[in-house]
């Protein structure tokens, strides 16, 4: 069997799976907390405008998808952003973007020490993004899934006039469903796709991830969003996974039956957002193809970043709208 990249996060029979989420507090206003303190008895922290700092990563999906949702939002203002730079060694992320490789909010030079500062006895994976408390330097949650919907629905007395609702309370029965099949087969089924360590893992996780696609594409050739004629969470989540498939997961995760480029339908509805503000001006994709190439050794032990593809099309008229 190969050697794997996670080897704590590799099934005995070579099929990535995803470690859980370490922090789960979340930010509301229905804390019993003061303001200003931590967290209530149900790891719930009072929701303070300019108190919490989002730590993110361009080239990480999962980080990516919170970026956008509080801009949509029109959050920026409450929720400050720090940026990890895409090349991660083996302490983890690193500030470096920032003067003398430290964030200038929370003091910190990788993010691993807020990590610890929450948990002394922490051993995972850290990962992005982070919501952190800026008065104590912890970590509140790095559940990435919950974080956004909580942007949405916890945070809305701080949205900006004419916010969108991308979590409709009608539409969630349904949203929830199809964000969990997105999730298992396209969000992570990429991973499970670059990260398996036998044919068969592989060989399913290909076969699940083009499946689901396959059903995706169906679904947007009748409707301009996946939920009808409104962006919303879904496509959201869906929108960070397909800017990043043909720039790293085609080639580098072998998911290579299709490029996006050569989906009609998804290939335009990714431009479609591209183009839609809050959207396209947060990808850098020469963040998201160093990251892949070469943090990954298992995968790409040279480490050298491929040139290509050609970027210009995400730029072109969609028709979609």
């Amino acid at each position: 069997m190969a050697r794997a990249q996670f080897s704590a996060e590799t099934s005995g029979g070579g099929a990535f799976v995803r470690q859980p989420n370490r922090f789960t507090g979340r930010v509301t206003p229905h804390s019993t907390s003061p303001p200003g303190g931590g967290p209530d008895e149900q790891d719930r922290w009072p929701l303070e405008p300019g108190r919490y700092r989002l730590i993110w990563c361009r080239a990480c999906p999962w980080a990516h998808r919170a970026l956008i949702v509080r801009n949509l939002l029109g959050l920026a203002d409450a929720i400050s952003l720090g940026t990890v730079d895409p090349i991660r060694d083996d302490r983890g992320w690193r500030f470096t973007l920032d003067q003398d490789g430290f964030d200038p909010v929370l003091g910190i030079g990788f993010l691993s020490e807020a990590y610890l500062a929450t948990d002394p006895d922490y051993t995972g994976r850290v990962t992005v993004p982070a919501l952190t408390d800026t008065r104590t330097g912890r970590v509140v949650t790095n559940d990435y899934p919950q974080l956004t919907l909580d942007l949405s629905t916890e945070w809305r007395r701080l949205h900006a006039p004419g916010a969108p609702d991308l979590y409709p309370v009608e539409l969630r029965p349904e949203m929830d469903a199809l964000m969990a099949e997105i999730h298992r087969d396209v969000n992570n089924g990429v991973y499970r796709c670059g990260f398996a360590t036998s044919q068969q893992a592989y060989d399913e996780a290909y076969e699940a991830l083009f499946t689901r696609l396959d059903a995706l594409s169906e679904r947007l050739a009748g409707k301009r969003y996946l939920m009808g004629d409104s962006i919303t969470e879904a496509d959201v989540r869906l929108f960070t996974t397909l800017v990043r498939f043909d720039v790293a997961y085609h080639g580098h995760f072998k998911c290579n039956r299709q490029k996006l480029t050569e989906m009609p339908v998804l290939w335009a509805y990714a431009r479609d957002l591209f183009q839609t503000p809050g959207f396209g001006e947060t990808v850098d994709f020469d963040h998201i193809k160093r990251h892949y190439y070469a943090t990954h050794d298992e995968i790409n032990p040279t480490g050298i970043v491929p040139l290509g593809p050609e970027l210009h099309g995400w730029t072109t008229p969609h028709g979609r709208g």
